[in-house]
């Protein structure tokens, strides 16, 4: 059986414990504590020297890192993940965009406002994530006010990468009631069978 190495609250551990539930690849979680430094213990780092979850372990013993890595691997040859070509394509393109432009700062104000607790401590940086993560959900808006999914391929990996912290941006201080269009995407993602949301603080 695979294992996840991952931290419950995570979005990037979400997607790939949602992504195994939704291919029916049996797992086992293991609980990792990155705010506690667990990820920098030397036998967390011998699996995985980068210092991150999520992490995972294959039957074979095959260690598999980063989420959206992960994701894209666990998705082949599955509906989540069209065959290459343009359309598998625009599914990278968001991939990339949730792991540069949205994660790094509504993941980031969510982590310091829901589970750190050091707002006060971190208001420059809040106020830099604040505008960066408005402008992510504007990008995400301009899509999806006029479509039901990110890409044209219906619910791929995109809709799920980027649907880990967008639905608990509210966390991190941002109101979706400013995006009706992500809102309805939220909604319309979370209303598909086998879908499980994020554990909130």
């Amino acid at each position: 059986m695979a294992t996840v190495y991952g931290m419950a609250p995570s979005g990037n551990c979400w997607k790939v414990a949602q992504i195994l539930r939704l291919v029916d690849m049996p797992f086992r979680w293991v609980e990792v504590d990155t705010n506690g430094g667990e990820t920098r213990r030397p036998e967390f780092l011998a699996r995985n020297p980068f210092g991150k979850v999520p992490v995972l372990e294959l039957d074979d013993g095959t260690v598999l890192v980063e989420s959206n890595a992960i994701v894209l691997h666990v998705a082949e040859g599955t509906p989540w993940l069209p065959a290459p070509g343009l359309a598998r394509t625009r599914v990278m393109e968001w991939l990339f965009f949730e792991q540069y432009s949205h994660e790094p700062y509504i993941a980031v104000a969510r982590n310091i406002r829901a589970y750190l607790g050091t707002a006060a401590q971190n208001a420059e940086r809040l106020a830099r994530c604040d505008e960066a993560g408005a402008r992510a959900l504007d990008a995400m808006e301009h899509r999806l006010a006029r479509h039901d999914w990110l890409t044209d391929a219906g619910p791929t990996v995109a809709d799920l990468a980027l649907f880990a912290y967008t639905h608990v941006a509210d966390e991190g201080g941002f109101d979706l009631a400013r995006w009706p269009g992500v809102l309805a995407w939220v909604a319309r993602l979370a209303a598909l069978p086998g879908m499980v949301t994020l554990k909130r603080a």
